[in-house]
């Protein structure tokens, strides 16, 4: 199997898909609300020391079950334990995807939408459920769609080459300009100048999903990208790649856009409808003093959410069409077709309805990602042969021998029982 794949073509291009993973909508929809929800700059140093901690450690898990293998997130654990429980990982791995590409692309069509209501300034009112966002979320899954039929190299590769460095120039300049308005200074001490009297159960909890959700953990996205990768790749370089280009895109993205919240004299903890139901009246606002320029970074500012959005939905799609595409011997164009009328279908109850919305956003990030993380690091840890694990992380011996025991230990001791904590917590707290 491993000859007949397609690979990614060098270590800029791994990085460069799984950052493209890790950074979307994760990053510029949902990290600056949950910072206004969770505590400021006490949220923003919760959450680094998690993703190093924690989330660094079990994405390099997720990828040592794909680079072992080979092999989509079902095909893997055929390897790996067939006809066992642990079968269980593997349907996850697709299942969860599946249901987040669901209602993550209704976002994406909610930027595409604003995309085009930046060039005239003319936002009107938020409306985030009904026909027009069923249209805009047709488009952007056959867009997403679309993209992952031309292949992994020809298709994934190379539109994150381009996006990627692209999103974080955006970002920049809209950064640039939003710590310059008026009153943003409080935005920026804001993000700063941690209040630690707000560090709470909850913090930590969604501190840490939020790390999972950003990164792409538990939902099969890494195993599969993973499986792309060179056996003589460094999987810790590659990670370290991945995990500073998500943190520092996060950061920005709430630099970009919290400066600009306080200059408008807008609650932080919003929710959900931070983007798109405060910012456009930040633009508007400054259309109406200088109309060219609010325009401009507008339309920048939504062209940067659409592409972030779909650097993520395609990695959302990619692994239900390759279980289609190895599993089940589909062609690649057919299994995008398929997985595009699934998602289609699974997102008509959010689109039509933001009560739905919000309950498979809670049952995707509560629980299927912190199930699906649960069980990798219970099987990398617990399940695989050590040596095993040992020969991926250290490409058989030849690097990160020094930190292969540190990795060990967080992943068969400390990263269980702080998932087990936080799958609980979002129960009771």
């Amino acid at each position: 199997m491993a000859t007949t794949r397609d690979h990614f073509g060098s270590r800029a291009a791994v990085i460069m898909a799984m950052a493209g993973s890790a950074i979307g909508l994760g990053n510029i929809w949902r990290f600056p609300y949950m910072v206004g929800e969770y505590g400021g700059a006490a949220f923003i140093l919760v959450y680094i020391l998690c993703s190093f901690i924690l989330s660094f450690p079990i994405f390099l898990s997720e990828a040592v079950i794909g680079r072992g293998t080979h092999a989509n997130a079902i095909g893997a654990m055929k390897q790996l334990a067939p006809r066992s429980g642990w079968m269980a990982l593997g349907y996850l791995g697709v299942i969860t995807p599946m249901v987040i590409v669901s209602y993550y692309s209704i976002v994406g069509g909610w930027s595409i939408e604003y995309f085009f209501k930046s060039f005239t300034l003319n936002f009107g009112e938020f409306r985030p459920t009904g026909w027009v966002p069923l249209i805009f979320n047709t488009i952007f899954l056959a867009c997403s769609a679309g993209i992952v039929a031309f292949g992994v190299k020809d298709g994934i590769e190379k539109f994150n080459k381009i996006s990627i460095p692209l999103l974080f120039v955006l970002i920049v300049l809209i950064m640039i300009y939003s710590v310059n308005m008026p009153g943003a200074e409080k935005g920026v001490e804001y993000l700063v100048k941690p209040d630690f009297s707000k560090l709470t159960g909850r913090t930590f909890a969604f501190a840490l999903g939020q790390s999972f959700y950003s990164m792409s953990l538990g939902m099969g996205i890494v195993v599969t990208y993973s499986s792309y990768v060179h056996k003589d790749e460094n999987l810790v370089a590659s990670g370290v790649g991945t995990v500073l280009a998500a943190l520092l895109f996060s950061i920005l993205a709430g630099f970009a856009i919290m400066p600009a919240v306080f200059s408008a004299g807008i609650a932080p903890s919003s929710g959900p409808g931070l983007v798109y139901e405060t910012l456009p009246h930040v633009f508007s606002g400054m259309g109406a003093s200088y109309p060219i320029i609010g325009t401009i970074v507008a339309v920048l500012f939504f062209f940067s959410v659409v592409v972030a959005a779909m650097t993520s939905s395609i990695s959302l799609i990619e692994v239900g069409v390759a279980f289609l595409v190895e599993e089940k011997g589909i062609k690649r164009r057919t299994a995008c077709l398929l997985v595009f009328l699934l998602a289609w279908v699974l997102g008509i109850a959010s689109v039509f309805s933001m009560n739905a919305f919000g309950k498979v956003d809670a049952f995707s990030s509560n629980f299927l990602l912190t199930a699906g993380v649960l069980l990798v690091v219970l099987f990398v840890g617990w399940k695989m042969k050590k040596e095993a694990v040992r020969e991926e992380i250290t490409n058989r011996g030849t690097v990160n021998n020094k930190i292969f025991d540190v990795f060990y230990f967080l992943v068969r001791y400390v990263a269980p029982i702080v998932v087990v904590i936080i799958f609980i917590s979002n129960f009771v707290l």
